[in-house]
């Protein structure tokens, strides 16, 4: 009787779950393990010695390998230690019988062998063994992947960040470099308006010699009394533009009222000398950036007992910057002759102004106008006369430059630059006079000070 051959082994149709490679040198036991794996849908390839697992672990690619104890010329202990060394990756199962438990332990040891397998084993456990130690790697692997894919993020992110902050550096490096060149801008335009409203002002003084340099005296003081009052920045320099600007509404008063003492006037000069005040606002009001000017200007004369004119304003009606501007003028007017035909002296003067507090003027402003004399005379000190041959980029004016008709050409706190010291030495020689300036002994170059100090001697303050 013809036996029937038995029908081929077949894996199912399902996806393979695994490539395993076999080795052991007993083909029994290969041809039992590739069968129950093939059956269950992995993938197998055999070796029967410790050297042929390795040459097709070089050239293939596995996910397990099982591999017996005693093999002949290469044990599985070193065995998976080689592999554990040259494919980390690839998962590692030791088949082993009860009396290799010492090699075993050292197998574990050396070969970080997932789990051992006693001989025999029992199918179902070494599938379920299989299946753990695959999942388990494929959790290995999922989680490397992960923290690479972090790690690579990080970087992105540092790299990102890195790059912002240089965005960023350079952003603001380019906005601070705007913005010194819009607060450049801003000084220089701020400069030239202060330079025009100050020779604004010297107009009306080219007219007599009778009034020459009030206006920039009257502004040099309420310029120093304004920051004693706690008045703010932007308040400050309101009052200094009114200062200068304070009789502008003089412009069309006739020589012979100019010439003289208010206390000389007539009673028709004396009518359009009250008027002065609003004719000095009506010119100054078309300018936007001078309506709080304009006001002060106007104001200028009241009194705080409310007997001033235009409008006898009392005391708390008063802007505090024509206060100031009053008290400072009429001292100015005493000590110039403006006001009467007596000049006074400065003691004098400072008599008549505490015998109008309350009256004319504010008490805490008299105070402030009598330091900022004080600091005037301490200051007068610090500068130093020097030919205008002699100046040098950075020194900084002490006082007005004035004309030989007492027109301001700078005025007192300008920095001189090259471009400037070259005009005035122009102007200088194109009028053949020999010009002098004050200048503040601190901006004075230490490379000029020797020079300075020479010329300090040799000329009187």
């Amino acid at each position: 009787m013809a036996l029937t051959p038995a029908p081929a082994e077949a894996a199912p149709a399902a996806a393979k779950k695994g490539r395993i490679l076999l080795v052991d040198d007993e083909s029994s036991v290969l041809s039992a393990l590739r069968r129950l794996f093939r059956l269950n849908g992995y993938e197998t390839e055999q070796a029967t010695s410790a050297a042929d697992g390795l040459e097709l672990l070089s050239t293939e690619k596995f996910d397990l390998v099982i591999s017996d104890m005693r093999m002949p010329e290469m044990d599985g202990a070193a065995f998976l230690e080689l592999v554990r060394n040259r494919h980390p990756g690839t998962v590692r199962l030791l088949l082993t019988g009860y009396a290799d438990i010492g090699s075993t332990v050292s197998a574990i040891n050396r070969g970080e062998v997932h789990r051992y397998i006693a001989k025999p084993w029992v199918d179902d456990d070494l599938l379920l063994i299989v299946r753990d130690a695959l999942a388990r790697r494929e959790l290995e692997q999922q989680n490397q992947q992960l923290l690479t894919l972090t790690q690579d993020q990080n970087r992105a992110l540092q790299d990102l960040n890195q790059n912002l902050e240089s965005k960023v550096a350079a952003r603001t490096a380019e906005l601070e470099q705007i913005n010194q060149m819009l607060e450049s801008a801003y000084e220089e335009v701020n400069a030239q308006f202060m330079m025009a409203v100050t020779v604004f002002s010297g107009l009306l003084e080219m007219r007599q010699d009778g009034i020459a340099g009030h206006a920039r005296r009257v502004g040099e003081l309420a310029k120093r009394m304004a920051p004693k009052l706690g008045l703010s920045t932007t308040e400050q320099r309101d009052v200094h533009l009114a200062a200068l600007l304070h009789d502008i509404g003089k412009i069309g008063f006739p020589d012979a009222m100019l010439a003289k003492p208010v206390s000389k006037y007539s009673g028709a000069e004396e009518v359009r000398y009250r008027k002065h005040p609003i004719d000095g606002e009506a010119a100054l009001m078309p300018l936007d950036k001078l309506h709080g000017v304009a006001l002060i200007v106007r104001q200028h004369h009241e009194r705080v007992d409310g007997r001033g004119f235009p409008e006898g304003l009392y005391g708390p009606s008063i802007q505090m910057g024509a206060k100031i501007i009053a008290t400072a003028s009429d001292y100015d007017g005493l000590t110039s002759g403006a006001m009467a035909e007596l000049v006074y002296t400065d003691a004098k003067a400072r008599d008549v102004i505490l015998a109008g507090v309350n009256s004319r003027y504010e008490q805490r402003v008299v105070t402030a106008l009598f330091a900022a004399l004080d600091d005037m005379a301490a200051a007068a000190v610090a500068d130093v006369e020097l030919d205008v041959q002699a100046l040098k980029p950075g020194m900084k004016l002490a006082r007005d430059l004035l004309s030989t008709q007492g027109a301001i050409l700078l005025p007192a706190g300008f920095r001189f630059d090259a471009a400037v010291i070259k005009k005035v030495t122009d102007f200088a020689a194109r009028t053949n006079i020999r010009l002098m300036v004050r200048v503040l002994m601190s901006s004075i170059p230490p490379d000029a000070a020797g020079k300075s100090g020479a010329q300090r001697n040799g000329i009187a303050a």
